[in-house]
């Protein structure tokens, strides 16, 4: 629940990104460029999101995975509504989107640390066999919060234009108002991570997380932002950068493709714990390697079909290019909180998801940067192909480096006679 809630704040300004922005904070230059800086806040969100990882990954790791969590969701509640309230560039000039930014900046702080702290909490309450299925818990308020937040715009565009930039934009921010006393009455409620009362009573967390991360994981880390690249470009590559190209080039309403996001975060909602179940069941190696091979065709698939202008087309593809990317991002709970000591943990998944994010971000600004430079969509497809090939031969690396470690930590210890 609590993880619905954050990332129902994060998607909704993803929507209203494409959607509202930029004629209300950037309506003094051309509306292409327009869009372009507005996909350029958005982004900041991402850039935040490593420091956020650090911040909370630090107080997660040496003073409880709770007391982060409940931090997070304050932050990003308070970053929230503080949008929802903000004057418009004709209101207050520059100062307008110069807040939207600082307000954007807190929000990537706080969903820097909350996808972190939310996996932990799930996995390391479950057995080890199970770790993979209960991260993929977790990972279901990622579709709950963008199925939420499509639902709020999809509301709000019903009025006329003229009340959806006057007022009704603002309605989906500050609804987060009562969210999040929802996710606080129920994350107040929760109980310790067991890892972490077993680090206490052994005394093994460490003074500085980040330092003893890096130290000894450097690699897992990098690798890991390759493995994690692809679900950020799919996810945004259709509920942003095509939602903007769809409507403004393509020639389909706004609610209509609104529609298609909305159908395609119920489909992921039923669809992505089955990536759990698949690796639970089967081979992660293999299904990984499965469903990123998958994703090589239905991700220009959906482009194509979206550029035709058919609703029912354009739905098709966007569902099609969900399936396996969401099955894949279930699995990704699994692999992070597998691959970390328990002392650095929560820095080393919130760092790792979070450097993805700063990459992974940049996708609306960079495929309308190669729309707007080649008037053709085939450049954004590459790119967009180009980044799951990167992400597909990360993956396989980054299960190779956790199983090393894996080992390497159940290997006894010999004791040499002098």
């Amino acid at each position: 629940m609590g993880t619905t809630i954050e990332w129902y704040d994060f998607y909704v300004y993803g929507t209203a990104s494409a959607l509202v922005f930029a004629p209300l904070f950037f309506s003094r230059v051309p509306a292409s460029v327009g869009i372009l800086l507005s996909f350029a806040t958005f982004w900041i969100g991402f850039l935040a999101r490593p420091l956020g990882g650090i911040v909370f990954g630090h107080l997660g790791d040496r003073i409880g995975r709770k007391k982060a969590l409940i931090a997070t969701l304050m932050l990003m509640g308070v970053s929230t509504v503080g949008i929802g309230l903000l004057p418009t560039y004709a209101q207050i000039g520059a100062a307008a989107p110069v807040l939207l930014i600082v307000f954007r900046m807190v929000q990537g702080l706080a969903v820097g640390g909350e996808w972190g702290g939310a996996v932990l909490i799930a996995t390391e309450h479950a057995k080890k066999e199970r770790s993979f299925l209960f991260g993929a818990f977790a990972q279901q308020g990622s579709p709950a919060g963008r199925i939420l937040a499509t639902l709020s715009f999809l509301a709000v565009a019903q009025l006329p234009d003229d009340a959806l930039l006057s007022w009704a934009w603002r309605l989906p921010f500050l609804a987060s108002a009562l969210l999040v006393v929802v996710g606080l009455v129920i994350r107040l409620s929760l109980e310790e991570s067991p890892a972490v009362l077993a680090m206490r009573a052994s005394q093994q967390t460490v003074k500085v997380p980040l330092v003893s991360l890096f130290r000894g994981n450097t690699k897992t880390v990098l690798v890991g932002v390759g493995a994690a690249l692809t679900v950020f470009t799919v996810v945004y590559a259709r509920d942003t950068f095509a939602l903007s190209w769809a409507t403004a080039e393509i020639g389909l309403a706004k609610n209509d493709f609104l529609a298609i996001i909305l159908i395609a975060g119920v489909v992921q909602f039923l669809v992505q714990p089955f990536g759990a179940v698949l690796a639970t069941r089967w081979n992660v190696r293999k299904a990984v390697t499965l469903l990123l091979v998958l994703q090589l065709p239905t991700l220009p698939l959906m482009f194509v079909l979206v550029g035709t202008g058919n609703w029912t087309l354009a739905m098709l593809g966007a569902v099609l290019a969900t399936i396996p990317d969401v099955m894949y991002y279930a699995l990704l709970a699994g692999m992070f909180a597998q691959a970390f000591p328990a002392n650095v943990r929560y820095t080393g998944i919130s760092a790792t998801y979070g450097l993805a994010g700063v990459l992974g971000g940049l996708a609306p600004v960079i495929l309308q940067s190669l729309l707007t430079a080649s008037g053709s969509i085939a450049l954004p497809i590459g790119f967009a192909v180009l980044v799951t090939v990167v992400s597909l031969f990360a993956a396989r690396a980054f299960l190779t480096l956790s199983a090393s470690r894996a080992e390497e930590s159940d290997r006894p210890t010999t004791h040499l006679a002098l």
